[in-house]
């Protein structure tokens, strides 16, 4: 496997197969292998674990479709945060987080921890196929240039974009940093970016919002792990 995927290496993998868009799993095994029971190819926007009931399962039902060559998953913040603990970086920890660890740490989970971080320094920040760009946290424009760097690297603009998509710099009432979608509005016109991250569905199917430049962008995030349930896309195979 490469360092980190490009989209060269991507649409081999493909090989000619429709893609199916999964989003924000957060631990939700039972909906998960629901999603990813098609021959279509997945890509699922990140953010595999926390919150949910079985983060180690989802994990390992990942790594199946890596090996499988049927699927991959771009890099979600959460993703990254589980990587850094456990290389034994210094962070903040958080309840979702201290379950995960807690799973993955179980002997029976002995096979998931082994490689998990391996598996998550591949995980692409951003994979651009086409007009089509997936990305967890939002789009920037220098994504159309660069080639997506590893995600447990310094963090820089563009990947901080990727990860967390745009903030204002103050905080919610909730303890999360407050969210804009300016991004949006900077997706060139025949482009579509397929995110996750935001939950900003109101009934409980992705929500498209239209830029100002003429590109679009589908959030798929709608609660999995936290309350609401797992969304996936099929993809038409003809754009």
């Amino acid at each position: 496997m490469p360092a980190t995927y490009d989209s060269a290496v991507v649409e081999r993998l493909i090989a000619g197969r429709p893609i199916r868009v999964v989003g924000d799993v957060h631990g939700d095994l039972r909906a998960f292998r629901h999603a990813v029971a098609t021959d279509r190819f997945v890509i699922q926007l990140g953010d595999l674990v926390d919150h949910g009931p079985d983060s180690a399962g989802t994990f390992r039902l990942m790594q199946r479709l890596l090996d499988e060559g049927r699927g991959l998953f771009i890099l979600g913040n959460h993703d990254r945060k589980l990587a850094r603990a456990l290389a034994g970086q210094k962070l903040r920890r958080d309840a979702p987080l201290t379950e995960t660890l807690r799973q993955f740490q179980a002997p029976e989970n002995e096979d998931v921890r082994r490689r998990a971080w391996h598996d998550i320094a591949q995980a692409p920040p951003w994979l651009v196929l086409g007009r089509r760009i997936f990305v967890h946290g939002g789009f920037h424009s220098r994504m159309l240039t660069e080639r997506p760097p590893s995600g447990l690297g310094l963090v820089t603009p563009v990947l901080s974009r990727a990860l967390f998509g745009e903030t204002t710099g103050r905080m919610q009432k909730d303890g999360y940093p407050e969210r804009r979608l300016n991004w949006v509005d900077h997706i060139p016109a025949g482009y579509t970016v397929y995110c996750g991250h935001d939950r900003r569905s109101t009934d409980g199917r992705p929500w498209v919002r239209a830029g100002r430049a003429g590109g679009s962008s589908v959030f798929t995030d709608t609660g999995a792990g936290k309350g609401g349930h797992l969304a996936w896309i099929d993809l038409p195979d003809d754009s």
